[in-house]
């Protein structure tokens, strides 16, 4: 299995897409597992991408954009930010941790899943603290995402940031559904390894690229985004697995879509691309 999956991602990457993206093809519709909008209105520092919600969804028109999955920094549902019937939100969740507002948010389905920010947060995914959210996310039947890999702030502490760690919940919450964001960036052996080893567990490929899409050429393309998440897919050996995300708006969605259609074999691009996230966040309006 994992030879023949591997003959076709070395296919897929063979014909060598740039980076600078075109417009998705109308057939196949983009979820992106992976945004944030708190829409300052600035340029982003490495993307210089505008944080604006007319920049987002002129990116989403331009992608085929059909639904997205926004990370929010809060865990009080009346602090979000951005409303569109095509956006979901995860609360995020900080210390203490707010039970009372993430039943709140779950309940009134402002929210649909959790996100823990490992790494900017010093404690390990399964940490005490850690586990009110976990039988609120079985509760609900939510997934809880987290934050792994490299982190985009010099306070952040890495050694909690490590996917592996997440091995620890999956086996002691088997009724949770987890996905580890960013596949665990740049430990992606590790990532990989707990997403094959465990059925609860689903890897999501976003930040790969962060900056401006004109500083990837297509070398640079190929190293860092393609041929990681072309291995990433071969190993876990289930198309299933494995959903797009961007963390816009550190990398403009379609440049993304283009760098990450040359590590997905073309028969797998409507299962990563979109059924996988609308099945795992349960994403009945993104069709």
């Amino acid at each position: 299995m994992r030879t023949r999956l591997l003959l076709a991602c070395c296919a897929a990457l063979a014909s060598g897409v740039h980076a600078q993206g075109r417009p998705s093809s109308p057939e196949l519709p983009i979820i992106d597992a992976h945004e944030h909008a708190v829409f300052s209105g600035k340029k982003e520092r490495t993307s210089g991408i505008v944080d604006s919600r007319e920049q987002l969804l002129a990116e989403w028109k331009r992608a085929g954009v059909v639904g997205a999955v926004v990370h929010e920094q809060e865990t009080d549902p009346d602090h979000i930010p951005f409303d569109d019937p095509r956006a979901i939100h995860c609360a995020g969740i900080r210390f203490p941790i707010d039970t009372a507002a993430l039943v709140r948010g779950l309940a009134s389905k402002q929210f649909h899943c959790a996100k823990i920010y490992l790494g900017y947060v010093h404690v390990f995914a399964y940490d005490p603290r850690y586990e009110p959210v976990y039988r609120i996310a079985e509760r609900f039947g939510v997934p809880v995402v987290f934050h792994t890999g490299d982190t985009y702030s010099a306070t952040a502490k890495l050694k909690y940031a490590d996917p592996l760690t997440i091995d620890e919940v999956a086996v002691d919450h088997p009724k949770v559904t987890f996905v580890i964001a960013h596949c665990g960036n740049p430990w992606i052996e590790s990532a990989a390894e707990v997403a094959y080893k465990n059925a609860n567990v689903y890897l999501e490929c976003s930040a790969f690229m962060i900056g401006a899409a004109s500083t990837f050429t297509a070398e640079r393309t190929k190293r860092y985004v393609a041929v990681p998440i072309a291995w990433i897919f071969n190993f876990v050996e289930d198309p299933k697995k494995i959903m797009f995300g961007t963390d816009w708006p550190l990398a403009d969605i379609a440049s993304y879509v283009a760098a990450f259609k040359q590590a997905i074999p073309k028969e797998h691009w409507r299962a990563v691309f979109h059924d996988n996230a609308a099945r795992v966040f349960k994403l009945d309006g993104a069709a």
